[in-house]
């Protein structure tokens, strides 16, 4: 199999696994990214949009659907008086926290069937290849007791 096949398939087996994390959450996979991505800290609509790559109306309808459900809440950007900010709520960082520890524990399965120096190998390959494309802090490391400072989008 060539690397863009490879590659491709791998984001869809990625994406399975958030919407199956998802519903046993009550949540659908957008909404389980957003959460993670605001595990790190608030950001504003424009830095979400670019880090989910979400059109402002698609992303708006994702923070009016969580904030119904009191996942998140919009609050004043101290740095922009005309912006606004979207925060995890109490509820919201506890969900995160039981979704993002059920998404790590059934991607980790994805390479169960690898011995650890390959699992090594495919985690150093791809951690090169993210940190080489800037991709922003959408995910943490599972073993980080604070969360890492986000690349700029």
């Amino acid at each position: 199999m060539g690397i863009v096949t490879a590659l491709v398939r791998s984001s869809f087996l990625v994406n399975a696994v958030y919407a199956d994390s998802g519903r046993e959450h009550g949540i659908t996979a957008q909404q389980g990214q957003l959460l993670c991505v605001l595990m790190v800290q608030p950001y504003g609509m424009r830095e979400l949009g670019a880090m989910l790559g979400l059109a402002k109306s698609s992303l708006t309808g994702l923070v009016d659907r969580s904030v119904q459900r009191g996942l998140v809440r919009r609050e004043p950007d101290p740095e922009d008086g005309r912006a606004v900010r979207v925060a995890l709520t109490p509820a919201g960082d506890a969900l995160a926290d039981a979704f993002y520890a059920e998404t790590c524990r059934r991607v980790d399965t994805l390479s169960a069937g690898l011995d650890e120096a390959d699992r090594e190998q495919l985690a150093a390959l791809l951690g090169r290849l993210v940190l080489s494309n800037k991709v922003p802090v959408v995910f943490m490391e599972s073993d980080e007791s604070t969360p890492p400072a986000p690349l700029s989008p």
